[in-house]
């Protein structure tokens, strides 16, 4: 099954392959901040809180909490983006390598823990993302 995915990927050919990673690492990204700015900065305001399904004193009580969480989430962010940026390719490759697991891990551990919508938003594009990867 595995030799038959790899050679539909050929098939595909690298260069739409490459997009396919490329998008799914921006939405990782876009995503990442989006968390980040809820968590560190709306958590107690209504968007945060409606988002979360909060109430007043529940976001209150933890707005710490949050933003320590959205600020890991704005190193997952930068993390991937560095990716983008660094000239040489075999640190490109292990950044995006490293930065899409720990992604893929904390997407399956919110949807495990908390909400199976964190697997598909966060977990899902992660690890779709890191097997195109690897396997290209």
């Amino acid at each position: 099954m595995l030799g038959s995915f790899v050679q539909f990927l050929a098939l595909l050919g690298s260069h739409l392959v490459t997009a396919i990673i490329t998008v799914l690492i921006v939405y990782v990204i876009i995503f990442h901040v989006w968390a980040m700015v809820l968590e560190m900065f709306l958590w107690t305001k209504p968007l945060g809180r409606k988002t979360f399904g909060l109430s007043k004193e529940d976001a209150e009580g933890s707005k710490t909490l949050a933003a320590n969480q959205g600020l890991y989430n704005g190193f997952l962010a930068a993390g991937l983006a560095l990716s983008f940026f660094v000239a040489n390719p075999e640190t490109a490759f292990t950044l995006k390598v490293f930065f899409l697991a720990c992604v893929s891990l904390a997407g399956l551990y919110g949807g495990i823990t908390v909400n199976m919508r964190i697997m598909f938003l966060q977990g899902v594009p992660a690890m779709i993302a890191l097997g195109l990867l690897l396997l290209t």
